[in-house]
């Protein structure tokens, strides 16, 4: 009897998932990187600097990113919803009600045109600004650039998006709640705007030129933030792939009287040394005189240059191991050292496994 009713139920729930998955609309996955990192400066509370959000534990074996995701896409409609946990949605999510925090992405978009591709979509999308992701088996280097910790990882709005039929070009307006944000912030009513241009003239080069403007800050304070991000990546080779990109942006002062700007190039390359090891390693530069993005209390705000090189292997087509040594040097004294004195560098090597399915 106990074998029949479970036959039952399993033929009940078989129907029930061929009614939920018509014509294969819906897609299920999911993604795991655990990761461990050592700082050298061996913080006590076992916390990286405070601008590192992605790898941001010290000493622990940890989780980075676990998510699962559904996704829906039939005719003139498509539609995401993820949910997450681990050491990346604590730091990133840090300043959003409860409720949010585990929400990686949700949104629901709507074709506008049979003849052309033209999306409407909305909710909490993915980033428009830079070359990197969360999902660190995605991205180049195991850890994220200064670039990415610093720029939004998601955004809440509006985006009209258009891809051109040859697949060269992509061009999207974005109405947004923010910088970084799901709520606003309080007492802040006036919207921020976003766009994007892609470029991909060859099937080996990709140029993107991302902007944000608007005030993330009361409306008592307002102060207009304009910020690009501009990147070119290039396969150069069947072996070697080339990335170098640069924010600039800037921000109205409180008083009003003035502007302060800050600047981030970087640069990547990426190695093939077998079908299953890659190599890449990263140079970037962050200049915040005035902290804007990366407060530092030095007089000169935080000024610095990081180096990185790591090694990928491939285990197996949704499995990748990965190791990263990186150096970050400041013109001052940014950092701690283990004995809690300032210092000019950090420097922390990192190693992760990650997993994604299907």
């Amino acid at each position: 009897m106990k074998r029949i009713l479970l036959m039952s139920a399993m033929g009940i729930a078989a129907n029930t998932q061929a009614q939920l998955l018509p014509d294969s609309a819906l897609t299920i996955g999911a993604y795991a990187e655990v990761y461990y990192g050592y700082d050298l400066s061996a913080p006590d509370n076992h916390l990286r600097p405070g601008f590192i959000y992605s790898h941001n534990r010290h000493n622990e074996v940890n989780l980075n990113l676990g998510m699962v995701k559904f996704g829906y896409a039939k005719n003139n409609l498509r539609g995401n919803l993820a949910l997450m946990a681990g050491t990346y949605a604590q730091a990133n999510m840090a300043a959003e009600p409860g409720m949010l925090q585990s929400v990686f992405e949700a949104n629901a978009g709507v074709k506008l045109s049979k003849a052309h591709d033209l999306w409407l979509d909305a909710g909490v999308l993915p980033s428009h600004i830079g070359f990197e992701s969360a999902i660190s088996k995605d991205c180049w280097t195991l850890t994220r650039s200064l670039s990415a910790e610093n720029t939004p990882y998601f955004e809440t709005g509006a985006r009209l998006g258009y891809a051109s039929p040859n697949g060269k070009w992509y061009a999207a307006g974005l109405l947004l709640n923010g910088w970084q944000r799901i709520a606003r912030v309080e007492g802040n009513n006036t919207p921020a705007f976003g766009t994007q241009l892609t470029w991909k003239p060859t099937a080996r080069a990709t140029i993107n030129w991302s902007t944000f403007a608007g005030n993330d800050k009361p409306d008592s304070v307002a102060q207009l933030r304009i910020f690009n991000n501009l990147y070119a990546q290039v396969q150069a080779t069947d072996r070697l792939d080339v990335l170098i990109g640069c924010d600039i942006g800037v921000e109205q002062a409180a008083s009003g009287d003035s502007s302060a700007v800050w600047i981030n190039p970087t640069a990547i390359l990426r190695y093939k040394a077998s079908e299953r090891t890659f190599i890449a390693a990263r140079w970037e530069m962050y200049q915040d005189e005035d902290g804007v993005i990366i407060a530092s209390g030095t007089p000169n705000g935080f000024n610095a240059m990081g180096y990185s090189l790591n090694v990928d292997r491939w285990i197996a087509p949704n499995v990748v191991w990965r190791m990263e040594a990186r150096l970050l040097n400041g013109q001052e004294k940014l950092f701690q050292d283990a004995e809690g004195m300032a210092t000019t560098a950090n420097t922390v090597f990192t190693t992760s496994l990650a997993l994604s399915l299907p």
